[in-house]
């Protein structure tokens, strides 16, 4: 069976959080970042000593808050690099168990898991649909599984797409680069893009107009090491896929997720769904 995982793709996000181990990450701008994540998980219905899964943990940034609240969490990723970073993060809790897998081959037993995750990870793998199908099959009937995927654009304006549809030439020839030239490229552009827009759509916050729909908006509350953390994320990762909130809905449903919530705030689109 042919893997569903790009190895080039996995030794991107190696190299991304070796560089970028999230170290330099203040504690309130983690847990912001995460609250909006997990703004619909359902944390009041998890059993006690709950036992789940995160599905591409990379630096283990969102695993850091999550273990605290569980009983035993499973971190899973294809990297052995970026694994590697998640346990120098997450050496202080000791319910983390660290598997080096891709989602095709998760080590758990099937209907094992009270909860599962995976934020920003099956946009990259060539098939997102059997992904969704992999990380369902190892949930408990009822259990919630929380996916962010990224979006289609589906809530902006046609000229917005058409701004991310530029862009996209230049992902294409950024993520062909070396990985040093891949990191400075991407650095110059959180430096010259990112930054200039961000704030200036906080500028326009600050004016009293609507600055949701100004490019790059979701990043004017952000330090610039977020910047540059998804700079690279974005430019420098050859495979990216994007879906409709429909999309989304559909594939949640064919992998067997039932009663779907969607967040209505950034990142999008984030959503919940209850294991069939």
């Amino acid at each position: 069976m042919k893997s569903n995982a790009d190895q080039i793709v996995v030794q991107g996000f190696g190299d991304e959080w070796s560089r970028f181990d999230q170290s330099s990450l203040s504690q309130a701008e983690l847990t912001e970042i995460f609250d909006s994540y997990f703004a619909v998980f359902p944390w009041h219905e998890l059993p006690p000593g709950a036992v789940g899964f995160d599905l591409g943990c990379g630096s283990g940034r969102w695993a850091k808050l999550v273990a605290p609240r569980v009983g035993n969490l499973h971190c899973i990723d294809a990297s052995a690099e970026a694994l590697s970073v998640a346990k120098r993060n997450l050496s202080s809790h000791q319910n983390c168990q660290f598997h080096c897998a891709s989602v095709d081959s998760i080590p758990l037993e099937d209907a094992s898991a009270d909860f599962g995750y995976s934020l920003g990870v099956l946009h990259h793998v060539p098939d997102t649909q059997s992904g969704i199908k992999a990380c369902a099959a190892k949930l408990k009937p009822g259990a919630p599984f929380l996916l962010y995927l990224y979006y289609a654009f589906d809530n902006k304006p046609w000229w917005y797409k058409l701004v991310w549809q530029l862009s996209e030439g230049g992902r294409f020839l950024v993520s062909r680069l070396p990985h040093s030239l891949r990191y400075a490229v991407s650095q110059v552009i959180a430096l010259t893009v990112y930054l200039p827009l961000a704030r200036l759509a906080l500028l326009a916050e600050k004016l009293k107009l609507n600055p949701n729909n100004f490019p790059l908006s979701a990043y004017r509350h952000r330090s610039f090491y977020v910047m540059r953390t998804d700079a690279l994320d974005r430019f420098g990762t050859q495979l990216e896929q994007r879906f409709s909130r429909r999309e989304i809905t559909q594939m949640m449903q064919n992998a067997g997720l039932d009663n779907i919530v969607f967040s209505d705030r950034p990142a999008y689109w984030c959503a919940v769904g209850y294991k069939r």
